[in-house]
């Protein structure tokens, strides 16, 4: 169990989740497979810039500068779910689609870690992503159907994908279950399909 898989959770359902029922399938293939550890956003929200955490991001960050303890304290939590997030080979995030993009504490996370000069950094030739050789694995369901003529109001799966190309990650793959409800006739069988990509998924990745 050389690699270790960071599995980061946004499920507001709860138990009644559909994109539970994906992160369950994946943790039982993945089980003994990796070292897992498990971030829960509803027990720890992620920071938003405020004034005083971008502040103290710009600060250091940017310019280069000590930071105060103050300021120190300010940004202490984004920089310890960012030092997490470099310590995983894997990351899985999982969330539901909320309004056609991505729920609030998922984007303050990706915000958290996506800081210059830790998870990306500007080079000669532009923006450079730092985490090379790591794996993304992004689960997610929603409600309606974005194909076709919807595909334009996709934002959840799609700005995840972004984010993790910027940072770098070369290997990136999404499971999604959509329909769940403008289709819920066919819900059990679209779960049972990602549940079953899973499953290959891990087979791939942790062999």
């Amino acid at each position: 169990m050389s690699k270790k898989t960071l599995v980061v959770t946004y499920l507001p359902s709860g138990e009644r989740s559909n994109t539970k029922k994906l992160v369950d399938a994946f943790l039982a293939a993945a089980q003994g497979k990796t070292r897992l550890e498990q971030l829960d956003l509803l027990k720890e929200l992620p920071d938003v810039f405020s004034a005083e955490v971008l502040g103290a991001y710009v600060t250091r960050n940017y310019m280069g500068q000590a930071l105060t303890p103050a300021q120190a304290a300010a940004i202490a939590k984004m920089d310890r779910m960012t030092a997490q997030l470099k310590a995983a080979d894997v990351v899985v995030v999982a969330f539901p689609m909320h309004n056609f993009g991505l729920p609030a504490p998922v984007k303050a996370w990706f915000d958290s870690v996506m800081l210059k000069g830790q998870t990306w950094d500007v080079g000669a030739s532009g923006f450079v992503g730092l985490m090379k050789g790591k794996q993304a694995l992004i689960l997610n369901s929603s409600g309606g159907v974005y194909e076709g003529s919807l595909a334009g109001w996709e934002h959840a799966v799609s700005l995840a994908k972004v984010e993790f190309t910027f940072m770098g990650y070369e290997s990136i793959e999404a499971v999604a279950a959509g329909g769940m409800n403008a289709k819920a006739a066919q819900a059990p069988e679209v779960l049972a399909a990602a549940q079953a990509q899973l499953k290959d998924l891990v087979a791939r990745w942790y062999a």
